[in-house]
């Protein structure tokens, strides 16, 4: 099971998947010029979450279209340090109001 992990560093905000970086995913769509983000809803965060869904789910048209309601359920509420499984992911796809 993959581990998804962020924080925010004196270096910066690092983003990983099973400890190496998490792809950002601009191929699929650019929300953002810079970095991930989290805590609050917006475009970086809303990146993150497109990065989250395309990695786990393996599918990218299904993470287009979850990015949005997974960016306002989960993405927004972490919190400076956080760390998500595989199963949490899931669960949270589970009681998306999609």
């Amino acid at each position: 099971m993959k581990r998804y992990a962020g924080a925010r560093t004196i270096d910066g905000i690092a983003v990983t998947v099973d400890g190496a970086p998490l792809d950002e995913r601009y191929d699929l769509k650019r929300y953002i010029n810079s970095w991930f983000e989290w805590g609050y809803p917006g475009d970086a965060p809303r990146q993150l979450a497109l990065a989250l869904l395309a990695d786990h789910l393996g599918d990218d048209s299904r993470a287009l279209a979850l990015a949005d309601p997974f960016m306002e359920a989960v993405v927004a509420a972490l919190d400076n340090e956080w760390e998500l499984t595989g199963d949490e992911i899931d669960r949270a796809l589970e009681d998306l109001p999609v």
